[in-house]
């Protein structure tokens, strides 16, 4: 039964799930220099040169799991000894190149960098090298190659650099908490904190504390999740934790597309709220743009509001695909909104922490939202239940989307904008490939998920936008 993409993510998965195994036990404390050698049995290594370092890092491992380094705000981290298997990378010389003549490599790089050894090849002093690329772009053998770490391959907005151990260092002013460094990393050694200690506090003080009330919030983006077992069964499975009840965030997204479009009706252009990784992009790279930012709130945050609004004293746990909503939370419109947020793969360890096997249990409906609401989930379909507002509302504005599939998409359009050439009025921007159900806490990842996100939605297609959002009158 696979449940993972890669066994990275199951290593982290297996820390979390003992992490959280203890805290329900409440014996974290006094076993928590156990936990590597509960992960790690014997004296045989299984991932490292030697067992003691790999306990060593599943040490760093456990730390984050339980919330990782306190002083540091941003919710992605770097696990320094896990980073020490990657070349350094960087512009080098292959065997392509020929000891020609020409030279043009020497003769275009400003900083002295290029040498050669007495058969003419080319060789680049790392001392001296500013990465600038040149020698590459003139090499008539294509004989120079860049070599990126996975990571800053995978970082679009190029918040990685190399420190002087050749750890991976990120840069919070440039990070957008997306989480694609943490997929992409082949080691694990970059990874998000977790808050499954404050979740699993809050269900324990439930269970003998009537005066409040804890309310998952769902993304749509489950549909795609847990292929092992039924939708209906991962409900149940939630509900069983301690959970009161299970609303689909897919609601709030309905919220948000009613009041996005009148929004976007009245003003003539917006760039949308949904995704906070796109939010902060425009923040740190577009501050120019910051005012075209919807008002709106995000789908989590909306129906969080609303619950909170109407439920004395109800707790909210937000549980989806996305590393930056851990981000979102600290932000002071979200912060009062929702107390937590969980990952899939957070939620995978906690079943198993409970040992609940949610393929034996029964189903439980999950029916808030309606189709456009549950598309959200992957690329263009907030685009999508936009326009379906805007019918629905009868607002006199013709929408002119341009759907943004990844931050590199997301640059183009906004690049387009600040310079005047855009012709679209509206830009759903998704940090992640795919949507959101390209996240970096999803369980699964691929071109399926799609699929199963858009059949999900089809079974609430009798339901219009307003037919959704007329139970929250």
């Amino acid at each position: 039964m696979r449940k993972f993409d890669t066994k990275v993510q199951h290593l982290k998965y297996k820390v979390l799930r003992e992490v959280a195994r203890q805290a329900w036990a409440d014996t974290l404390q006094e076993n928590l220099l156990d936990i590597p050698k509960i992960i790690v049995p014997g004296k045989v290594p299984t991932m490292r040169c030697c067992v003691y370092k790999e306990r060593a890092i599943l040490g760093e491992r456990v730390k984050m799991a339980m919330g990782g380094n306190r002083q540091n705000p941003n919710v992605i981290e770097v696990i320094d000894i896990a980073c020490d298997e990657c070349p350094m990378g960087g512009y080098e010389v292959t065997n392509a190149c020929r000891g020609c003549l020409a030279h043009r490599c020497e003769d275009v790089c400003k900083f002295g960098a290029i040498t050669f050894d007495e058969n003419h090849v080319a060789h680049i002093d790392k001392t001296k090298c500013r990465e600038c690329g040149q020698c590459s772009k003139v090499c008539p053998y294509s004989a120079i190659h860049n070599y990126k770490r996975p990571c800053e391959t995978a970082c679009k907005v190029k918040a990685i650099s190399m420190g002087e151990e050749k750890e991976a260092c990120i840069n919070n002013d440039k990070c957008i908490s997306c989480g694609a460094c943490v997929y992409a990393c082949p080691f694990g050694a970059i990874t998000d904190k977790s808050y499954i200690l404050n979740v699993i506090d809050m269900l324990k003080g439930s269970h003998g504390n009537q005066d409040y009330k804890i309310y998952a919030v769902v993304a749509p983006s489950v549909s795609s999740q847990f292929t092992y077992a039924k939708l209906g069964q991962v409900i149940t499975g939630i509900r069983k934790l301690g959970f009161h009840t299970v609303i689909e965030a897919a609601l709030g997204a309905d919220m948000v597309a009613m009041s996005e479009a009148r929004e976007l009706a009245e003003k003539g252009f917006l760039t949308s709220s949904c995704c906070p990784a796109f939010v902060s992009y425009i923040e740190k790279n577009f501050p120019e743009l910051k005012q075209f930012v919807s008002h709106n709130l995000s789908p989590m945050a909306a129906i969080a509001k609303y619950v909170k609004d109407h439920e004395k004293n109800a707790k909210i746990v937000f549980i989806g695909p996305c590393t930056a909503k851990k981000a979102e939370v600290q932000r002071a419109e979200v912060k009062d909104l929702v107390d937590a947020v969980m990952t899939f793969e957070e939620l995978q360890a906690l079943f198993d922490s409970r040992d609940i096997d949610i393929t034996a249990l029964e189903e439980s409906d999950l029916d808030n939202a309606s189709y456009f609401g549950r598309i959200f989930a992957r690329s263009g379909g907030l685009a999508d239940a936009v326009a379906e507002a805007v019918r629905e509302q009868n607002l006199e504005f013709v929408l002119q989307p341009c759907t943004c599939d990844g931050i590199e998409q997301c640059k183009v359009a906004l690049l387009q904008k600040k310079s005047g050439k855009l012709t679209a009025n509206f830009i759903e921007g998704m940090a992640c490939v795919g949507g959101c159900i390209g996240g970096a806490g999803c369980l699964t990842h691929g071109e399926k998920n799609k699929a199963e996100v858009d059949k999900y939605g089809r079974e609430a297609l009798e339901k219009t936008i307003a037919d959704a959002i007329s139970v929250l009158k």
